[in-house]
């Protein structure tokens, strides 16, 4: 169960970190049309119950055969992820200086080449938060265990806690146990990055 959560977890960070720092550099520096619609969309995805979201999956999953399987889990914990690693980078991108991004440009890098060798560098801490946060979302997820997993074949930790609760026989050795066992990823994480998550949570709010 642990392995799960970890495969879980750390997938649903990478996927919510290559989709959403893309997406937050357009957003921050290209002068599109309809951006606040799309960050009005995003709050508004945050809102959204999270029952109402493993309902439609579960939907979808059972047509595409995504149920009980690592990569079906890992993009429903993205939809969580996503919206706020987007929200975070791009505050964060916003601070950088305009007259980087250009000297870039002059030399020859283009959208992409600016992305990845100058903003991804810059954006090192604000990357890092919102990696840790999609981590820590999909690593205390249950509603989407349980609703998208029907078998023992794939089984986060939190749905194992789970199943040593019973209508008449509760096994509270094994839950604390396990709850114990499963809150150290997350506070070793935390104590190792949290001079980054200060800074990258700070970062874009003075200019």
């Amino acid at each position: 169960h642990l392995l799960t959560s970890m495969i879980v977890a750390v997938g649903s960070a990478i996927v919510s970190l290559v989709i959403a720092t893309p997406a937050a550099y357009a957003l921050s520096h290209f002068r599109l049309r309809g951006t606040k619609i799309v960050l009005l969309a995003i709050l508004i995805s945050q809102m959204i119950p999270g029952i109402a979201v493993a309902n439609a999956l579960y939907g979808a999953y059972s047509s595409l055969g995504l149920l009980n399987a690592v990569p079906g889990l890992i993009l429903a914990d993205c939809t969580t992820g996503i919206p706020f690693a987007i929200l975070v980078t791009m505050a964060f991108m916003e601070a950088i200086p305009k007259d980087i991004l250009d000297a870039a440009r002059v030399d020859g890098a283009g959208h992409v080449g600016t992305l990845l060798l100058i903003v991804v560098p810059v954006s090192r801490n604000a990357l890092i938060t919102a990696g840790i946060f999609a981590f820590l979302f999909a690593w205390s997820d249950f509603l989407f265990a349980l609703t998208l997993t029907t078998d023992d074949t794939v089984r986060p930790v939190t749905l194992g806690i789970y199943l040593y609760l019973g209508a008449h026989v509760s096994n509270w050795s094994a839950v604390m146990a396990t709850a114990v066992l499963a809150s150290i990823p997350a506070v070793v994480l935390l104590v190792v990055a949290q001079r980054y998550i200060a800074a990258g949570a700070t970062g874009g709010a003075v200019k």
